[in-house]
């Protein structure tokens, strides 16, 4: 069991896990997740970890097929008062595996070690339910946004590029 899976479970969310044999020379995790388990790829949202230019670290959630647009986030993490910054990039792995507790491609939004700031695209508000990483490559949970946006305490905002 997961982290991501224990806070689920003690959140008492309305959630459901979906495996899938995952495969290492996959291009993308979250475009093989849509595509094994034969979701639309709309559906399913990746987690970025970036860190600031005043050294915090956030997290970023948007479709798969999406790339972040740092301005955007930047600017959404300011907007929303998350913490005041000009810049973001992505974080550095080992700083990611460290805060979060989960391997890249694994890494969930949910049950990380240490709860950061998050961001989630707003595109996510024309869904029923999303998918997110269950804390490993190979496993999807999906739940209601607003459970996922409720335990996170995450804020809404357009961080795609265009």
């Amino acid at each position: 069991m997961t982290p991501a899976i224990k806070l689920a479970k003690q959140r008492g969310l309305d959630y459901q896990l979906h495996e899938y044999t995952h495969d290492s020379n996959a291009a993308s995790y979250g475009l093989e997740a849509a595509e094994k388990l034969g979701i639309p790829v709309a559906q399913v949202f990746k987690t970025l970890v970036v860190s600031t230019d005043n050294g915090s670290l956030a997290v970023a959630i948007l479709p798969v097929d999406k790339m972040l647009s740092f301005k955007k986030m930047a600017k959404a993490l300011s907007a929303h008062k998350l913490m005041t910054c000009k810049k973001v990039q992505m974080a550095d792995p080992k700083q990611v595996e460290r805060s979060t507790g989960y391997v890249l491609g694994g890494v969930s939004p949910l049950g990380q070690k240490k709860r950061l700031m998050t961001v989630i695209d707003m595109s996510a508000e024309q869904q029923p339910t999303i998918y997110v990483s269950g804390g490993r490559r190979g496993l999807e949970i999906e739940l209601p946004l607003t459970q996922l946006a409720a335990t996170l305490d995450a804020c809404f905002a357009d961080i795609t590029d265009d």
